[in-house]
């Protein structure tokens, strides 16, 4: 039986079909282990000698491989120390914050006077242009205010308009009115030196040369004349302050052209207020945070809008740590975490004078008690140079990740 197997493990070796022994188990028959240890040592020596050309052909497959695998390692060793290298001289010179955000110009617009809003001709988000207008507040008040102040314009127009009249007269009538009180005084007077001499004469007539009667006449002639000259005198003294007659209608007419400039400024702000009823915006943006319908009351003073400009700028919250080298101009790149490929690019504009701290309501006094130290944060304003989509407005207070370029 010993012979048949190894007759039939010669005919496979010849067929060049080597197929793996079954695993042997121990035997506690020594006469079986005897007859398999004399199977194995019949193996024929072709069959050993293929596989040991076989194992020397593996060998010299693998010292072939080995150069290229350590050509390969040696590659991924410099590409990796490059690429550090790489990293490091592009970040050195950096200072970076996740601590930043989008910031502009959010200008509230309130309503100038009351009113129901009749027409609202904007809608939430829309742009809109400067003076364009916004909402119409019912302008009929307005109006009728508008011609009430006009018709009191035209009254104090015409009242300034007589009294300057007056004024032109009264500076020709006044010195003339003195040159006539004094003509009338000079006839007076002559009229009582007359009378005088006629009183005179007769009473230096003996009683026998004139009558009592005529005495009588030259004394109340020459009362009569006293009394003329006293009166002329009165009226020269009434007629006499020409100048100060004449600043007196000045005074007049300068106090009603104030009356009609209060009454220009009435209607000036009637006109103003009418022009307000019309709300515009005062620069170009977008509308938000709207706050009426049409048809509301709205009182002056009133929000009901916001218009965002389209200037945007980055306020980031540096550590004070980090500005050391920070100086103004210097390059920015800024990654903005809702845009991932929005690559903007920017200059440092301006470090603000003190930490956000100090200018909170309550800022921090750390003069009593016991003190911890706590690193601020100092807003640096960047402005945008490049990089902006106009079909991707930047909404703001949306988180930016700036990075600034130091050195």
């Amino acid at each position: 039986m010993t012979d048949t197997v190894t007759d039939d493990k010669h005919d496979a070796a010849a067929q060049g079909e080597v197929t793996p022994a079954p695993a042997k188990k121990p035997s506690k028959d020594p006469s079986k282990d005897s007859s398999m240890d004399a199977g194995d040592k019949a193996k024929p020596a072709d069959a050993n000698a293929k596989e040991d050309a076989s194992n020397a052909a593996d060998e010299a497959t693998r010292k072939k491989r080995r150069p290229l695998i350590a050509v390969i390692g040696i590659v991924v060793v410099v590409l990796l120390i490059a690429a550090g290298l790489y990293y490091w001289i592009e970040n050195r010179n950096l200072e970076s914050t996740d601590d930043a955000y989008t910031d502009g110009r959010a200008i509230t617009i309130s309503a100038q006077v009351a009113g129901t809003v009749v027409s609202l001709d904007v809608t939430d988000n829309q742009f809109v242009k400067k003076d364009q207008v916004l909402i119409h507040i019912d302008p009929r008040q307005y109006i009728n205010d508008r011609e009430q102040q006009e018709g009191a314009l035209s009254t104090a127009k015409a009242q300034f308009s007589g009294q300057q009249l007056g004024a032109e007269i009264g500076r020709k009538n006044f010195p003339a009115q003195l040159a006539q009180a004094q003509a009338q005084l000079a006839n007076a007077q002559a009229n009582l030196a007359k009378a005088q001499a006629d009183f005179d004469r007769q009473k230096s007539l003996p009683k026998l040369a004139t009558s009592q009667q005529d005495v009588d006449a030259a004394t109340a002639s020459m009362k009569q004349a006293e009394a003329q000259v006293a009166l002329a005198q009165a009226q020269v003294t009434q007629n006499s302050p020409v100048t100060q007659l004449i600043g007196q209608t000045d005074a007049q007419v300068g106090q009603l052209k104030g009356q009609v400039e209060q009454a220009q400024g009435r209607l000036d702000q009637s006109n103003l207020n009418l022009s307000w009823t019309q709300v515009k915006a005062p620069q170009d943006g977008w509308i938000t945070k709207r706050n009426v319908e049409a048809g509301n009351y709205i009182t002056a003073g009133q929000q009901i809008f916001s218009i965002v400009a389209p200037e945007v700028w980055i306020t980031a919250n540096f550590k004070e740590s980090q500005l050391a080298d920070m100086r103004k101009g210097q390059p920015v790149r800024i990654k903005v975490d809702a845009y991932p490929n929005l690559d903007l690019r920017g200059h440092v504009d301006s470090i603000q004078l003190g930490s956000g701290s100090k200018f909170t309501a309550f800022p921090p006094e750390n003069a009593t008690g016991n003190f911890v130290k706590v690193v601020q944060r100092v807003p640096v304003k960047i402005v945008i140079d490049s990089g902006l989509d106009p079909n991707i407005p930047l909404p703001l207070g949306i988180s930016v990740d700036p990075s600034v370029t130091v050195r």
